[in-house]
């Protein structure tokens, strides 16, 4: 993680070039390799934070800040209108979190120690409240898509908020369930603590207020160049929504799931994988489709394609946790799943 922190330069660098009138392209690769960073910055913080807090309150803060800089990335994008690409980037979380994170972390772990087993209980649970969160997606899409001529954005905006309503609901009780009535399942998914120096309270808390307000800074320049970049490169912002995108939110992230993997912490890498592809279909998507009613209203429909490409990728991973152990046959397999998702979008 800590070879990250190098590429910090990039937010003088880019603030710099948005002064300075740098070109979209440019922009756009600088304010990408600053937003990295700051990920591991404000993640690392709010683990310090959490240190500090205990278990419960803990897990509120990491499940509430885990996936803050693709909230704050998508939403500057929908305050621009850009609604296509924050449902490209946001449905991209969650398919990479699943196929390439998942993927690469069963992949390298399991070339180092062959077979690697996980807590399959609460693994299970994480996994099935994944495919409940993808019909609550699915249901908005196909009522929609099912209408002869709609207004995906005005006409139907309430049910989209009744749909984020309920999700909040149940993204609430799951906390109920994780640290009330049922933590016993997963006291052996904590990661191991004595591994993990935590920074002082007060300094975590200034590095953690610092990066999430450098990263609202950074995004405004990024989301201004994504269109142009894209059309500049000759690319569909589907694809840069899809695949780019969410791979610079979630690289810090990415890194420490298959570190995880390669000291043979499987279940801390699957919560992560799966637990952060969570967050975004019952928090984030949600939060953001509430958040648009102050601006233009967004509804929770994606496109067909989308919608497949979640739904395809949940089910996999319900599939590989269903036995509770892994392998890099495993793990090949959602990688290559991932290139042909990726290979699909870049010829839109």
């Amino acid at each position: 993680m800590k070879y990250l922190y190098i590429l910090l330069i990039f937010i003088p660098v880019t603030i710099y070039g948005a002064i300075a009138g740098f070109s979209d392209p440019l922009l756009f690769v600088f304010s990408s390799l600053a937003i990295i960073p700051l990920a591991g910055v404000m993640g690392k913080s709010t683990d310090d934070i959490a240190c500090y807090c205990g278990q419960k309150v803990g897990g509120l803060l990491n499940a509430t800040f885990g996936n803050a800089t693709e909230l704050i990335i998508a939403f500057v994008a929908m305050k621009e209108g850009m609604f296509d690409v924050v449902k490209a980037s946001l449905a991209g979380s969650v398919i990479g979190n699943i196929l390439l994170v998942l993927g690469m972390s069963m992949l390298l772990g399991g070339i180092k120690h062959k077979i690697q087993k996980f807590n399959i209980h609460s693994i299970n649970i994480t996994s099935s409240m994944l495919l409940f969160s993808v019909l609550g997606l699915g249901i908005p899409a196909i009522f929609t898509h099912a209408l002869p001529e709609s207004s995906l954005t005005t006409e139907y905006e309430g049910f989209s908020v009744v749909v984020a309503l309920l999700m909040l609901l149940i993204y609430v009780m799951q906390f109920v369930f994780t640290f009330v009535t049922h933590r016993t399942l997963y006291e052996e998914s904590v990661p191991d603590e004595e591994e993990h120096k935590a920074a002082s309270l007060p300094r975590a808390i200034l590095l953690l207020l610092a990066s999430t307000a450098c990263i609202a800074v950074i995004s405004e320049i990024f989301v201004g160049t994504v269109e142009p970049m894209a059309e500049s490169a000759g690319l569909h912002t589907a694809f840069v929504g899809i695949i780019l995108v969410p791979i610079i939110g979630n690289a810090a992230e990415h890194s420490s799931a298959i570190i995880m993997a390669m000291k043979d912490k499987m279940n801390a890498a699957i919560e992560i994988a799966l637990g952060s592809s969570l967050q975004i279909i019952l928090f984030v998507i949600p939060v953001l489709t509430l958040l648009s009613l102050f601006f233009t209203p967004m509804s929770i429909v994606f496109t067909p394609f989308e919608l497949v490409a979640v739904t395809g990728s949940v089910l996999i991973a319900n599939r590989v946790a269903s036995d509770g152990e892994s392998n890099w046959l495993e793990g090949l397999q959602l990688v290559t799943v991932y290139l042909m998702i990726g290979t699909a979008f870049f010829f839109v």
